[in-house]
């Protein structure tokens, strides 16, 4: 069994039904949701769109208020000012531009203020079923530890190596499984490197094998 196939073997393993966390019923909730995530985590967002998503329906709605009450709203997570206003400015193209519908083609979705690679990807990949890895911090994270990209490559560099290396219909499924792994198993600053399956494969081994001497 090569790398990759070790890799995707013991996340069927870890977490087999691995799926996005982020609370929606619409596309149009998801991308906001995927918006609203950036450098915030998932919890913290959901206990927002509760209320969130009870006040504002529709593209219109975050256009109908003005910006220091979407502010105020927001402002339990992290950039909310910042995020308020792209949202406004979201909403405002998503009407003007694609008659208020979430367009499904990622060239459409990344011309939406506030919107980069990542979040079209998870916005196609969760909400249309389009076979894509979106790379996040932890995807990032677990890609260049277990040596499928190099400490130096860019974001869009790990994407394009992830999906030379998986199969294209696992995409979506890695993604999540890989966002878990990092999320509750191996985080960024306290990896549970102990109990790891692929510690054989990382390229902290000789870092764990110390620090497992030592105690």
């Amino acid at each position: 069994m090569d790398r990759v196939d070790r890799i995707l073997h013991v996340l069927d393993e870890m977490f087999p039904a691995a799926q996005c966390e982020l609370n929606h019923t619409n596309g149009f909730e998801l991308l906001v949701a995927v918006m609203l995530s950036a450098q915030t985590t998932d919890k913290s967002v959901n206990l927002l769109t509760d209320s969130l998503f009870q006040k504002y329906k529709t593209p219109q709605d975050y256009l109908d208020v003005d910006i220091t009450e979407l502010q105020n709203d927001l402002r339990s997570i992290g950039l909310y000012k910042n995020k308020a206003s792209n949202l406004q400015k979201m909403c405002k193209m998503l009407i003007e531009e694609f008659d208020g519908q979430v367009p499904h083609r990622q060239e459409h979705l990344e011309t939406l203020p506030g919107v980069g690679r990542k979040t079209a990807n998870v916005v196609l990949s969760v909400w249309f079923g389009v076979p894509r890895i979106a790379v996040d911090t932890h995807v990032e994270r677990i890609s260049k530890r277990l040596k499928l990209a190099y400490e130096k490559d860019s974001v869009v560099k790990v994407e394009e190596k992830l999906m030379r290396k998986i199969p294209r219909d696992r995409w979506s499924k890695t993604h999540h499984q890989m966002i878990f792994f990092g999320r509750y198993h191996c985080s960024a600053r306290k990896p549970d490197c102990r109990d790891c399956k692929l510690i054989d494969l990382c390229k902290y081994k000789q870092r764990y094998d110390w620090q497992d001497q030592s105690e």
